[in-house]
């Protein structure tokens, strides 16, 4: 089964690229405009995200980096990628495990980002007795 990616953008014309670009990959994508919608979507749907893809600023009552954090919390396997063109990489302020990917990204640099992180999902899955997973 191809690794689902949540790409969380609240600029459409960025989120609906990334999109296209990463389906034409042939990876399932799931969308959200803000951490909001995120966490709604990964309360319903979880089990098919092994990738999160998160700006930082966005509107809302958390950034990316919170968003982040805790979907690295409730969902421990999720590979998370932070992207953000606001600053440098907040190295600090990142989840374990987390990589950065500056804006402006090429749809190819997504791409080999979410790849590593897809294969980092899947070695996970791999190494995890089948009666632990979900």
């Amino acid at each position: 089964m191809p690794a689902g990616v949540l790409i969380v953008e609240d600029e459409p014309l960025l989120r609906s690229m990334a999109v296209e670009f990463l389906s034409e990959a042939g990876l399932v994508t799931f969308e959200a405009e803000n951490a909001t919608e995120a966490i709604e979507l990964l309360n319903r749907r979880a089990a098919e995200v092994a990738v999160l893809f998160t700006d930082v600023r966005m509107p809302g009552s958390m950034d990316g980096l919170e968003l982040a954090r805790i979907a690295q919390n409730l969902w421990p396997w999720l590979r998370v990628i932070v992207t953000s063109g606001a600053f440098g990489k907040p190295s600090d302020k990142l989840p374990d495990h987390a990589d950065f990917l500056r804006k402006p990204w090429l749809p190819l640099d997504l791409l080999a980002h979410v790849l590593k992180a897809a294969t980092e999902f899947n070695a996970l899955q791999a190494d995890t007795p089948m009666e632990t997973k979900a």
